[in-house]
């Protein structure tokens, strides 16, 4: 008899919106968007009594109060929510030490071999949850599964506070009904894609060989190609490596004064620069991106043949970035900087110099 894995998939519900309607009691049974305001903003996060109406995270907040003029927003509280995070994966390190983070609110666990010796992933999955409430007073849904894919979609299937399973014998057939987009992986604008090439479930995707869907998807049709069969030979990867680190800033006005978008970005590199820091690592390609008042975004990169390792240089490039961009002819709502193709760095070695960070000129 083949042996299987025992992936669970644990996704908390609304989880920042939900820990604001825990910690104050007049919020509970109303629609809540984290973030944003009447005026501007991005929702971060949105109540299921919100998602009735058709908020959603990061849409535009003046759209979410047009959909719903009663909703409530909230500031975030990352902090609150970090701490909340932690105590969730706590519990999770009670009976694996194989889970894999996605974000705050989301992890792959995998169960094959397991600390308390359950057999049984499926009553894993139920103490979890039911430890979840008890000690947090919130709510999440699983999904288990023989893999992370299949796992992954059992999650979402009865949100929130559910528990769908997929079993071996059972994903054939599932997998074959299921409408394109519920598969994890297809958004929106391919499931279109899709529809208009006929494929509408999973039985009409799984008619199409390697090689047409490699031609009409890239190199994605693979990926469709052995899902829609169950097939997922991912691991679960406790130690997950960061792809880029960024900061960020929403302005509540509109910048149109370049000088002062300077500033701000400056202020954005002592950020980032503090983030790259502890994450130990450096990068060697640096992204500048600005988002304008009718949420158009752009960005403009540079690759470095070597580690940026000073946080000097660091804000000199992206300055010049930022100039590439013609920020003259915008109205700019958001600035950020980020950096990628990292590797991890002995802090030893970095001779940046604040004094050469508080020497910079505004140019």
């Amino acid at each position: 008899m083949e042996s299987h894995r025992k992936i669970i998939h644990i996704d908390m519900d609304a989880f920042f919106a939900s820990i604001e309607q825990r910690d104050f009691p007049h919020l509970r049974g109303k629609p809540v968007a984290v973030g944003g305001s009447r005026e501007r903003g991005v929702v971060a996060a949105a109540s299921y009594e919100a998602r009735k109406f058709g908020v959603r995270s990061a849409m535009p907040s003046a759209l979410a109060y047009r959909k719903c003029p009663q909703i409530i927003f909230t500031k975030s509280r990352f902090n609150v929510y970090r701490d909340v995070s932690y105590q969730i994966r706590k519990i999770f390190f009670e009976y694996t030490d194989l889970v894999e983070p996605l974000s705050l609110d989301e992890a792959y666990l995998d169960v094959t071999e397991n600390k308390k010796g359950i057999r049984s992933a499926i009553q894993i999955a139920k103490e979890i949850r039911e430890k979840i409430n008890n000690t947090l007073n919130l709510t999440a849904s699983a999904g288990v599964s023989y893999n992370k894919f299949l796992a992954k979609t059992a999650s979402d299937l009865d949100k929130p506070d559910g528990l769908s399973v997929i079993l071996p014998e059972q994903a054939e057939e599932f997998l074959e009904q299921l409408s394109i987009e519920k598969f994890y992986g297809i958004g929106s604008v391919t499931a279109e894609k899709m529809k208009k090439l006929g494929i509408y479930k999973g039985k009409d995707l799984k008619e199409w060989p390697l090689s047409h869907l490699n031609d009409n998807f890239g190199k994605t049709g693979k990926f469709y190609y052995y899902i829609v069969r169950g097939i997922d030979n991912r691991k679960v990867k406790p130690h997950r490596e960061r792809k880029s680190i960024g900061a960020e800033r929403t302005f509540s006005k509109d910048i149109a004064n370049v000088e002062k978008m300077k500033e701000h970005l400056i202020r954005i590199g002592d950020i980032l620069w503090e983030r790259i820091i502890k994450g130990n690592k450096r990068g060697k390609t640096l992204t500048v991106k600005i988002k304008l008042h009718n949420f158009e975004s752009h960005t403009k990169s540079k690759t470095f043949e070597q580690l940026v390792t000073q946080k000097s240089k660091l804000v000199s490039e992206a300055l010049l970035l930022l100039d590439e961009l013609e920020p003259q002819t915008f109205n700019v709502r958001l600035l950020g900087i980020s950096i990628s193709n990292l590797q991890d760095f002995d802090s030893n070695d970095d001779n940046d110099s604040s004094d050469d960070f508080q020497q910079l000129e505004l140019f």
